[in-house]
């Protein structure tokens, strides 16, 4: 941990109360909580340990509503808040986020940015005129993708957490104006590129950013309960960057990307971006212009208040004083997994979960869906290997107790 940051951030108690906001908002109302922020909560969940941890709503258990980010603002206005921090998957209503924005402050990027950095015609236009790697990509409405012998991917514009991700198959293919025959309202033809799914996470004030973490994302781990694209982890730091020629040179692509994304769009508070590692080569697939998955073990691993800087990224211009490259070289790995259902299933008892470092904790006698998420662990280790072998072991912990 660097010694710039104490394990709990009580730095000063706001009037401001701030409504975190999203389909699952745990982590990040976690980080604001230990920050000293004030908080209402708000998402589909309302799992035990946000309950426990602050004021919090569940959309399902104390509106009898699904998840919908229109839902999310509607059950809002029955609260009592003066500013809100949003997380996934608000970032793809930037309309939505404009109706918070009228009677409240956005503590995130504005909705006119986000509608910006998430059109992705435009971004990849950008990013490939100003000379940076990206994927070939196509659109739907501009016909099939030509048969160059590349595989490409199937993605959907609103995209997250890998959902609706597939491997496009010419076989399949029906008539090229059709809009929703792979389940979908809009998509786009990408590129496969083959090598270590990754992210990295910056803060930045529109002008300026700092690195804060670059990650490996664990896709479609059968042992957590998923498969194809799916987004199932995170583990810290991305092992091909320990080498310090490759440091220099991933973390140098990965902060001119950061840099010209903040200038280019006036990015604030904290972002991620999802990218392909291939031989040092940096091939951004996404941007994220909020709180992001990787961002909780980045707190724990560096010990960094995300929530804080976010706050004073957005609200006076201010970024830390952390050197990412300084970090990478006290090596020790840290990771998360999010566990799945393999199938309908009631949970157990799981008041004895919060006292073993699970998070996202469900209540028990709680029904879960097949494929619906089920909780997080967490857990550390000396390299990549025995990280992921001691969150694939907690899984199979998890899923005895699940299942019996």
């Amino acid at each position: 941990m660097s010694p710039l940051f104490l394990p709990v951030f009580q730095y000063y108690v706001l009037i401001m109360k701030i409504l975190i906001g999203g389909i699952s908002v745990r982590a990040m109302a976690e980080s604001a909580v230990r920050s000293g922020y004030p908080v209402i909560a708000l998402d589909a969940f309302g799992d035990r340990d946000l309950h426990e941890l602050t004021e919090s709503y569940s959309l399902r258990r104390d509106f009898q509503d699904v998840y919908s980010p229109g839902a999310l603002y509607k059950a809002s206005r029955k609260m009592n808040f003066e500013a809100v921090a949003y997380a996934s998957n608000l970032e793809n209503y930037p309309g939505i986020l404009a109706r918070f924005g009228e009677k409240n402050r956005i503590v995130g990027n504005a909705p006119a940015v986000v509608a910006a950095v998430r059109n992705w015609s435009d971004l990849f236009g950008r990013l490939g005129r100003a000379g940076f790697p990206v994927p070939e990509t196509c659109y739907a409405g501009a016909g099939r993708p030509v048969d160059s012998g590349r595989r490409r991917l199937v993605k959907p514009l609103l995209s997250g957490g890998g959902h609706g991700i597939h491997f496009y198959d010419p076989e399949i293919e029906q008539s090229s104006g059709s809009e929703n025959r792979y389940g979908v309202s809009g998509f786009m033809f990408q590129e496969y590129i083959p090598g270590r799914p990754c992210s990295a996470a910056f803060v930045a004030n529109g002008k300026e950013c700092r690195i804060l973490g670059i990650a490996e994302q664990l896709i479609g781990m059968k042992a957590f309960g998923a498969d194809g694209f799916r987004y199932t982890g995170t583990l810290l730091p991305v092992a091909e960057i320990l080498n310090s020629d490759s440091r220099r040179i991933v973390l140098g692509k990965v902060r001119r990307l950061a840099e010209f994304l903040t200038r280019e769009y006036g990015l604030a508070g904290v972002n991620g971006i999802d990218f392909i590692l291939l031989n040092d080569q940096v091939y951004l697939t996404e941007v994220n212009p909020r709180y992001s998955a990787s961002m909780e073990v980045i707190e724990i691993a560096y010990g960094l208040p995300v929530f804080h800087l976010h706050w004073k990224s957005v609200v006076n211009g201010e970024l830390p004083g952390f050197d990412l490259d300084t970090e990478l070289k006290r090596v020790k790995f840290h990771g998360k997994g999010i566990i799945f259902a393999e199938k309908d299933v009631t949970m157990p008892c799981t008041e004895s979960w919060l006292g073993k470092g699970i998070r996202d904790v469900p209540a028990s006698g709680e029904e879960i869906p097949g494929s619906g998420p089920v909780c997080t662990i967490l857990a550390g280790g000396r390299n990549r290997a025995e990280t992921l072998a001691e969150l694939i072991r907690r899984a199979e912990e998890l899923k005895e107790e699940i299942y019996g």
